[in-house]
């Protein structure tokens, strides 16, 4: 495509992400363009569609693909239908956006990597890990690269959701909830997540029967700095994501200040955002910008494929520690490709 040329983009899956994103490219976003939605669900299509006059709507995506151009593509469908999705958008060498996770296994991430140093000669597929587009962690990671207050210790997070949808299990603590903790670790520590653990306090009542919630999980990376999770999903009181940084000479905290405090009858309130649209929406905004930007010009600016592997394999072996209650090491099946040295990290110019 011509670099002067808005982005064409087919957004594949119309549910509450997807639809979000279609509204977001049409009203926020800048040198793009929704042309297709992509959804078997014909009143989730129309209805997604709507927000971006002029898009077709389309039951799949090789159907998409044969009726209309598309250059870039954002997948938001569940993860399980990730793969084909990205396969075919490798082969027409389009540039992507895939939510997360990046597949539901390890061994299909690592494919998926492999596939598209096969296919391209720069990352084109961007995971959305959005946490690393918030200005908090930006300034978290900033504040740990200038070394002002000495080496970082260890990591709190607090990863906290009102409710449960029906049918959540055990398994989706990681691969739902704690895996953007999970990308997030590496991106303010600069290193691999080495060892994982799970322990399980008292059970919250409120919670389902068969949901043994909250859990606390412990990470260790490459230096034996520590990054404790809780993971507490029917909190009932709004959303709320925080993590405190333990330096050597201080500590740094975000996300406990996301509305105005009042203070007032002797009492001091602030509110908290109702569900993660409120409390990261500006971080969407900025990661689907610059993924449109890079986009145009053929690459990525986020999280890679690489990224999304990591996150698999980490999310996996943290899966096993929830079974086993036992300390498990991480491995991971290759050494990272030079393809992804600097695929998060370098802007994009003009060819």
């Amino acid at each position: 495509m011509s670099t002067t040329d808005n982005l064409r983009v087919a957004v594949v899956g119309a549910g509450m992400m997807g639809a979000d994103h279609v509204r977001r490219i049409t009203a926020k976003i800048s040198n793009a363009d929704v042309v297709a939605v992509v959804e078997p669900d014909e009143a989730r299509a129309q209805a997604a569609a709507a927000l971006a006059p002029g898009a077709v709507t389309a039951a799949s995506f090789e159907e998409a693909l044969d009726r209309t151009e598309i250059d870039g593509v954002i997948i938001a469908t569940p993860g399980f239908l990730h793969e084909p999705i990205l396969v075919t958008a490798l082969e027409r060498g389009l540039t992507v956006l895939c939510e997360k996770p990046l597949t539901t296994s390890a061994e299909d991430s690592l494919r998926i990597v492999e596939l598209e140093q096969q296919h391209a000669d720069r990352p084109k597929i961007q995971v959305g890990f959005m946490r690393r587009f918030d200005a908090g962690y930006k300034e978290l990671k900033a504040l740990r690269e200038s070394g002002a207050n000495g080496a970082l210790l260890a990591l709190h997070h607090a990863h906290r959701n009102p409710t449960t949808p029906p049918n959540f299990n055990e398994s989706m603590l990681i691969h739902d909830s704690v895996i953007h903790e999970i990308d997030i670790i590496p991106f303010l520590t600069g290193e691999a997540i080495t060892q994982v653990e799970v322990k399980k306090p008292r059970k919250n009542s409120l919670a389902p029967a068969d949901l043994p919630e909250p859990q606390f999980v412990l990470f260790t990376t490459t230096s034996g700095t520590m990054a404790i999770v809780e993971i507490n999903v029917n909190a009932q009181f709004g959303y709320q994501v925080t993590t405190d940084a333990v330096f050597e000479s201080g500590v740094a905290y975000i996300g406990r200040e996301t509305s105005q405090t009042i203070v007032s009858a002797g009492r001091s309130s602030q509110g908290v955002t109702p569900s993660f649209k409120e409390r990261f929406g500006a971080a969407y905004d900025e990661e689907v910008q610059r993924w449109v930007d890079a986009a145009r010009l053929g690459g990525i600016d986020g999280p890679s494929a690489w990224d999304g592997y990591t996150a698999s394999v980490v999310a996996e072996v943290a899966v096993r520690a929830q079974q086993s209650g036992a300390l498990e090491t991480i491995e991971y099946a290759v050494a990272k490709p030079a393809f992804y040295a600097t695929a998060d990290d370098t802007a994009l110019t003009e060819a």
